[in-house]
This record gives C-alpha cells, sequence and structure tokens, in this order.
C-alpha cells in the first residue's frame, strides 16, 4: 500500500482529509468511525505481508453508519476476488498488474455497485481528463481475455514455490494465503474464487537485508523489479525499493522488515521457479554469512555466477 499511503498522507491531507491507518486486521472499525468519517479503505491482501480483510464483516460496520467502502483488488483480479459481491462500494484496480498481465500498459480502473456512483464519477474522470489511449484499452482488452489462465498458473506456481520456502531452514517465515499456515487462511477460502492464493507472495529470509538483496540478484528467472502481476516472475525488496519512503517504524508495525522478500509469479514452469529460488536462497544465505556454496554450482543445479540485471 506504498502509493495509497503517499496520498493520504501527502495529497489527502493537504486538503484537510484526515486520514486513520489501522494495521490491525481484524480491528472492529467501529471504534474508529466518527460523525465525519466518509470512506473506508480497504487493501485485501496487502501489499506486501499479503494479510487478507474480511470485507464483509468491515463493509456491514461501515455501511451502518452510512460509510463507504472501496477495496484496493489489485493483488487478487477480478478472476479470484470480486469484493462488491461482499458488500464493497467501489473497486480499484491497477489494470497495470494482472488484469493486463504484459506489462506494456500503466492504467487504472474502478467499478462499482450503483449506477448513481458510476455516474459521478465517470462525470470527474471525463473533466479531469484521466482517460486511457485507445491503444492502452485495445492492449488491456487484448490482456483481460487470458486473464483466468495467468492467473490460475501464477497461482500454481505461487503455491509450488511457497510450499518450497515454507520447507527451508533459510526462510523466517512465508506470507502465503493459499498455504493453510496462513492466519487468515479461512477468509482466503471465503472470499477467493476455489480459496486460491493468487500469485503473489512475500518471505523473511535468515541474514537480514543484505541476505534479502543478494538472493534478488542471484535468481536466473526471477527478475529484480517492482511491478508485479505480468507473465514474468519478480522479486523485490519492499524496504528499500516500493515502500522506501514509509518510516522503517510504520513498515514494521505492520511487518515490512528489511529482510523481507516480495514475490510475483508469473506463468513459468513451476519446477523452474522453484530451483531458481532455493538456489537463490541457499546462495545468498552462505555469502552473508560468510560462507562458500560447495562445488561450482548450487544445490539445484544452477551455474555459479551472478546475473546482470
Amino acid at each position: 500500500m506504498a502509493a495509497p499511503t503517499g496520498y493520504f498522507t501527502q495529497v489527502a491531507k493537504a486538503h484537510g482529509v484526515k486520514v486513520t491507518f489501522t494495521p490491525e486486521i481484524e480491528v472492529d472499525i467501529r471504534e474508529h468511525i466518527t460523525e465525519s468519517t466518509k470512506l473506508v479503505w480497504i487493501e485485501t491482501p496487502s501489499n506486501p505481508t499479503l494479510r487478507l480483510v474480511d470485507i464483509r464483516a468491515v463493509a456491514t460496520q461501515a455501511h451502518e453508519h452510512g460509510v463507504m467502502v472501496v477495496v484496493d483488488n489489485t493483488f487478487m483480479s477480478p478472476y479470484i476476488q470480486n469484493p462488491l459481491d461482499h458488500g464493497a462500494d467501489i473497486v480499484v484496480h491497477s489494470v497495470t498488474k494482472y488484469i493486463n498481465g504484459h506489462s506494456d500498459v500503466v492504467m487504472g480502473v474502478a467499478a462499482f455497485n450503483s449506477d448513481e456512483l458510476h455516474k459521478r464519477l465517470s462525470f470527474l474522470q471525463n473533466a479531469l481528463g484521466a482517460v486511457p489511449s485507445a491503444f492502452d484499452s485495445w492492449l488491456a482488452h487484448r490482456g483481460a481475455k487470458t486473464l483466468h489462465l495467468r492467473a490460475r498458473e501464477a497461482t500454481a506456481n505461487a503455491t509450488a514455490v511457497a510450499r518450497a520456502l515454507e520447507a527451508s531452514p533459510h526462510v523466517i517465515a512465508v506470507n502465503y494465503p493459499g498455504l493453510d499456515s496462513h492466519p487468515h487462511r479461512a477468509i482466503a477460502k471465503k472470499q477467493h474464487r476455489d480459496g486460491m492464493g493468487g500469485g503473489m507472495l512475500s518471505f523473511r529470509i535468515r541474514g537480514g537485508h543484505a541476505a534479502a538483496e543478494r538472493f534478488c540478484q542471484l535468481t536466473k528467472i526471477f527478475t529484480l523489479a517492482e511491478s508485479l502481476g505480468g507473465v514474468e516472475s519478480l522479486c523485490e525488496v519492499p524496504s528499500s525499493m516500493t515502500h522506501a519512503g514509509i518510516p522503517r517504524d510504520q513498515r514494521e508495525a505492520v511487518g515490512v522488515f528489511d529482510d523481507l522478500v516480495r514475490i510475483s509469479c508469473g506463468v513459468e514452469d513451476a519446477e523452474d521457479l522453484k530451483k531458481d529460488v532455493l538456489q537463490a536462497l541457499e546462495r545468498a544465505v552462505a555469502e552473508t554469512e560468510g560462507l562458500a556454496v560447495d562445488g561450482a554450482n548450487g544445490a539445484n543445479g544452477y551455474e555459479s555466477g551472478e546475473q546482470t540485471l
């Protein structure tokens, strides 16, 4: 939630909007609602810790006070999660990510549960000139045709990678809602299509920030980049990349530690992705501990040597 946080704390605040952040996922939001509250913004799963929010529970509480609910559904895409079906008033997506899926469009979309809301926001969109080009629209339409295929493949790959990471002694914790060990697995089974976990995951690597950065340098298939949701697999270190602008104490309060690595699984072969993650993991931890990996190759048969990114 790096970009929305910047908007809420800098842009909205400058226009007199008061924003209250609630990192506690299971919080009773009634205690935060006042007479001036107009909107509840939910990000589920959260970026980059993959925590889930019970949309129906929050929407029910908010609507009791006449408060609108917006859900950022970028991480799941419309194929896996449909917030409007769970009580949300507005759903937003970065079309750049899963909906387009090919890393060649910069676009966003908002969907509404009422014609009146749609009319109001459409007027603002037109008045402000926030209208995508014809070619970008064509590209996004092209990508949407294969969303269901890509979402299923990315989920299968992320599940395989998450399980491999969870079994590794070099990993402190894995954040993936498709795992039975995830604290909000019950919400995933209720809100996500077939309980799917999606293509995003994150994990804490032993060895701290240095190991996290080294991991991203040593992968062969995963590319070091901040984006997500494309056909290609990506990895990044949130503390020094996507979330670098958030003060450390605020980051760590919601689980974004310096040793956290975020992964976006694409549609490559699952076994190749697992091997890549495990060889990079072993080498990164060994190097940051001052050890050497035995032999010329890593544990999974990859040639030694750093990938140029």
